[in-house]
Order: structure tokens, then C-alpha cells, then sequence
């Protein structure tokens, strides 16, 4: 590494020591912790052993000789993954990011069959996200920007009443693996023609959507699955999967609600509701003081439905979207 001061650097990751990232890890595990009440030991974990096999693709700021921030991304084509992006809070500013997320943005680009970008990053703010997008169409790059809020609620808060009809016409089971392939098709149904299929291209089809359900499953991006607090919806008459719910805990007594989706044609019934009261009353009786959950913000539906079960915005982050 160059150890020349007073100037800023962008280099490649792979080049950065595992020891030089220790510091931002130590400060991205109190951040998360402080501002998100989510547990990023077991995500750091994992840069840990790709940094110390010089194998995680991505940009390190480098100020006076020392490593201040760092960012990576994932190639699953045609998408790649800005999957994290942190600067430490001494060095961080808006343009720091904007500098950052450019280097990443053009390596991406820039990599063959590489045709979208997608990212959420939930400790970088409105005023960084807006430098964000203006540094990229400097470059010629247009970031499209989605606004998602981060809610909260008490676990121990009361919850509406059940809804005898729901369960009339619904049948929900609890979680089971065997259910993926049901679940994704009701991902798909869901979110067609909405703005988080515009954010999560996985979310277009059942095997994109099989996909994402494997990664709440089995890896420790969104928190350790809690099945038993995860339900599937069925029909009664028309016999196919209509709703569902996925839980996850992300530290501690913090229980997040990672996916809940009905498809159009099961709207209007009270079907969500209930299949978040359910999830809500499990995560609670599991030993969860807080329970938080993510949405677009213009998602005014859903909204409402969290603020009736006493959620509330506790942060606003921004998805970013770049396509060739």
C-alpha cells in the first residue's frame, strides 16, 4: 500500500491487509449495533475470511496512508452487489461515499456481462445518497434511488385482535423448507409490477425468488431464520399458496421481519395482517424485546398496516439501481 500522506487514495481490496480492516470492522459493528440494533459480527466474520485470502473483490479509501473506509460487491450475473459500503465516522462525508461507491460502481460496470447494479445500504443517508447519484451521472451513470425506512416496535406492545374470517379462508402451516418452491412463487405474484421488483430483480420470477429465499434460509445477511415464527398461506378453495411470512433474529432479543408478501388476488381479506400478528406474537414469545422490519417508502399499504401493529420509523436509507 501507499504510504504517502496527505491525499486520499482509492485501491483495490484484495490489496488491503485483513489486519488494516480491523479498525472499520470494529467501528461497523457498533454502528450497526447503536443505530440499526442488528448484529454485523457474523457478516464482518465473513469479510474477515475473504480479506484474509485476498479473494473480496471491492475499493478501500485510503486518507494519509491509512485505511478509512472500504466497500465490496458480488458478481452474480447479469447483477452485481455493492453488499456493503462503510467509512469510518471520523472520515466520513457525503462526497468520501460518493468517491467510493463511484470506484465500485465503474469496476462493475465495467466487468463483462455485468448489466445491472443493485445495493442497499442502510448506514448511508439521504445527503450522501443524493452525492451518490449526482457523482455516478457525472460519470455518465444514472443511480436510480428507491427510499426505504427501517421500523420498529416493542415486542411486548399489544397487537390487534385475530380475524375469525381470515382463517375461513386461509389455511396457514408453519414454516417448513419443503415450502420453498411455494414461496417463490407467491414472491413473484406479489411483487410484480411494483417498485421492490424494481429493486430486487430476483423478486421477477420463482427461480430469482428461490434464490433470495435461500439466502434468508441459510445465510446470516438478514439474521439467523427463525422458522418458528415464519407461516405460508394457503387458499382453501382455489388450493395454491397465496401469503407469506419470514422471520429472522439479528441479535439479541432483536427479531426482524424479513419477507412478508400476499399476492394480489388475496389482498383485501386481512391476510397480511394476520400473518404479521402471528410472526410478531412468535418472535415475542421466543424472547424478543424489539421487533424491526424494512419497506419501501412508497409503499403506502403496507405502511399503514405496520403503524396499526405500533411500528415506527426509526431510519431512512436508500436502495441504489444502475442498469447498461
Amino acid at each position: 500500500m501507499d504510504s504517502n500522506t496527505g491525499r486520499s487514495q482509492i485501491i483495490d481490496l484484495r490489496t488491503v491487509a485483513a489486519r488494516e480492516l480491523e479498525p472499520l470492522l470494529a467501528d461497523e459493528i457498533l454502528e450497526w449495533r447503536r443505530e440499526l440494533d442488528w448484529d454485523f459480527q457474523p457478516s464482518a466474520k465473513l469479510v474477515r475470511e475473504y480479506a484474509s485470502t485476498n479473494s473480496l473483490g471491492g475499493a478501500a479509501l485510503v486518507l494519509d496512508g491509512q485505511v478509512a473506509g472500504y466497500g465490496y460487491a458480488v458478481l452474480e450475473e447479469p447483477r452485481g452487489i455493492i453488499g456493503d459500503l462503510y467509512i469510518r465516522p471520523q472520515h466520513r462525508s457525503p462526497q468520501h461515499e460518493a468517491v467510493l461507491f463511484r470506484s465500485l460502481l465503474e469496476a462493475l460496470s465495467g466487468t463483462r456481462q455485468i448489466t445491472r447494479m443493485e445495493s442497499q445500504l442502510m448506514l448511508t443517508g439521504p445527503v450522501a445518497a443524493e452525492a451518490i447519484q449526482a457523482d455516478a451521472a457525472l460519470g455518465g451513470k444514472t443511480v436510480r434511488l428507491f427510499e426505504r425506512l427501517l421500523l420498529s416496535r416493542d415486542a411486548a406492545a399489544p397487537l390487534p385482535e385475530e380475524r375469525a374470517s381470515v382463517r375461513d379462508r386461509f389455511h396457514i402451516e408453519p414454516w417448513d423448507n419443503r415450502l420453498l418452491h411455494a414461496a417463490s412463487a407467491i414472491i413473484a405474484g406479489a411483487y410484480k409490477g411494483e417498485a421492490d421488483s424494481e429493486i430486487n430483480a430476483q423478486y421477477r420470477s420463482p427461480s430469482g425468488a428461490r434464490r433470495f429465499l435461500s439466502n434468508i434460509v441459510e445465510f446470516p445477511g438478514c439474521g439467523n431464520f427463525h422458522p418458528d415464527a415464519s407461516f405460508l398461506a394457503i387458499d382453501r378453495v382455489a388450493g395454491n399458496a397465496v401469503g407469506m411470512v419470514l422471520s429472522s433474529f439479528v441479535a439479541d432479543g432483536i427479531g426482524h421481519i424479513s419477507q412478508l408478501c400476499v399476492i394480489p388476488e388475496a389482498r383485501g381479506a386481512g391476510l397480511g395482517r394476520e400473518l404479521l400478528r402471528l410472526a410478531v406474537a412468535s418472535l415475542y414469545r421466543s424472547g424478543a424485546r424489539r421487533i424491526s422490519l424494512t419497506v419501501t417508502a412508497s409503499n403506502a399499504t403496507a405502511i399503514a398496516i405496520y403503524e396499526q401493529f405500533g411500528f415506527r420509523p426509526v431510519r431512512t436509507f436508500f436502495a441504489y439501481i444502475w442498469e447498461a
